[in-house]
């Protein structure tokens, strides 16, 4: 069969019917096949850029789907993706001729008020972890975008809001339930196969398929203060002065998202700016909010804003703000390196870059870091660069698909300017461009451990899509 001059996997696994008809007979979920009605809704993900064709989508109701999924794709010998969310922006939720882990049946939240832990199952989003917390006047540190996946996110790391306040969001894990390519289950937290813990956390999802995580809750909200203000282009260099002055002061509580943008065409910023360069920056603080106007103040008065959106809001409404901005089908190509220092060579290719971008929703964002991400030593966890004060990223987002190579070219050309610069080195999982870069370059350091790892969990590399570890051969 095809569609779309592409294979749609179904000769893969046309010898293996009868194998199938047993795996779906014992399956407590729903199987989406080639030539399903559903099939085409199933196997797209959050990136419009991403076009791929399995053989098999097995949409789990819970865990032991998850196990049966695992063994059948071990048995058969099929490439297997794990679907929680679908938003990592390279594409990895989803393969080529082989079985679709989806998880996103297994969206439940519980949380422990007295505890002041939450449960979260695997293909839950932010959204539906702050709605359950929130409740409470509770939240744990996740993203910024409620669309996105709990499990991708915190699996690679997780920046957010809360960042420099309560660390990433897989430093505030308590435990994970793992499903290895064995077929077995494990739960692990630092008490228990403390090993499979520490490479869970930043190793991405080469390890296992985690079902559920655990992690701490803090007093958050239910209404913060969020920081929103836009400078014109002209004013970059002055603002990001006092912004990296700023930042070296702040109060944990506290933190802001510098950004590169064009003024969008949209009511509430001046017709004469649209289309224009732009500053903009996105926070919030979560302190006493009458002491919010006074916390910002030094950023509002660097220069005269375009547009400010700053107020009082709930939390939940925050975490959502930028939802409308990251749509599902929308083409992506992100890209990420850490900096020791913002120089005035990175305010330079912010600018430069932004007004040479081929998409006028393209951005160049400055993730202000440090603090309780970097007080956790590197070798705690997998994840190696947490020692960086700052992240530059490149999001390119745009419609058309004839666009595909320019600006995925704009993307791959500012990294690379980028990584010239003697304060830049790394890259991020949860901004990976097409995974086309070396591993080692995300884990540094902790590559070799993850390694070793890699070779006891998963020898036969199961979990080997774009971006995994690669085992040793027993030869080595």
């Amino acid at each position: 069969m095809a569609h779309g001059g592409k294979s749609l996997g179904d000769g893969t696994i046309a010898h293996i019917q009868d194998e199938i008809q047993s795996f779906e007979a014992e399956f407590g979920g729903d199987i989406v096949l080639p030539g399903d009605e559903k099939y085409d809704e199933a196997r797209s993900v959050w990136n419009g850029m991403i076009d791929k064709y399995p053989a098999m989508i097995a949409r789990c109701s819970g865990v032991a789907d998850v196990v049966a999924s695992v063994i059948f794709a071990h048995k058969q010998d099929l490439p297997l993706a794990v679907r929680g969310g679908g938003h990592n922006v390279a594409g990895t939720a989803v393969c080529e001729s082989g079985i679709v882990v989806d998880l996103s049946m297994m969206n439940g939240v519980h949380v422990d008020r007295e505890g002041r832990t939450v449960r979260v199952e695997g293909g839950a989003t932010l959204g539906d972890v702050d709605r359950e917390t929130q409740l409470f006047g509770l939240a744990t540190a996740l993203g910024a975008v409620s669309e996105t996946g709990v499990a991708g996110l915190t699996l690679n790391g997780g920046y957010g809001h809360l960042s420099r306040q309560y660390g990433l969001a897989m430093d505030n894990l308590r435990s994970v339930d793992v499903v290895t390519a064995d077929g077995k289950v494990y739960t692990a937290s630092s008490e228990k196969n403390e090993d499979l813990f520490w490479g869970i956390r930043g190793g991405g999802g080469t390890l296992g398929i985690v079902t559920s995580f655990e992690f701490d809750l803090h007093d958050v909200g239910p209404e913060v203060y969020a920081f929103f203000a836009w400078f014109h282009g002209d004013d970059t260099t002055t603002v990001m002065e006092q912004y990296l002055e700023w930042g070296a002061d702040a109060p944990r509580e506290a933190g802001v998202l510098a950004f590169t943008a064009h003024v969008p065409d949209l009511e509430g910023f001046p017709e004469d700016a649209w289309g224009e360069p732009a500053l903009a920056m996105l926070g919030s603080y979560r302190g006493d909010l009458e002491d919010a106007d006074e916390v910002f103040r030094p950023l509002r008065e660097s220069a005269t804003p375009i547009a400010d959106f700053s107020s009082p809001m709930e939390y939940v409404d925050l975490q959502s703000m930028l939802d409308e901005d990251y749509p599902d089908g929308l083409r992506y190509y992100w890209k990420s390196i850490f900096l020791t220092e913002v120089t005035d060579d990175i305010v330079d290719i912010m600018v430069r870059y932004t007004e040479s971008a081929p998409s006028a929703l393209s951005t160049i964002d400055l993730w202000h870091l440090g603090d309780a991400v970097e007080e956790v030593p590197q070798d705690a966890t997998a994840f190696w660069h947490r020692d960086k004060p700052y992240m530059l990223t490149f999001e390119a987002n745009w419609e058309d698909p004839a666009d595909d190579d320019a600006n995925v070219a704009w993307g791959r050309d500012g990294i690379a300017e980028t990584r010239e610069l003697t304060v830049a080195s790394g890259s991020y999982g949860n901004f990976p461009g097409l995974n086309e870069d070396p591993v080692k370059r995300r884990l540094g350091n902790n590559y070799e451990q993850l390694v070793n790892l890699k070779t006891k969990y998963d020898p036969e590399n199961l979990f080997g899509g774009t971006g995994s570890v690669t085992p040793r051969s027993r030869a080595d």
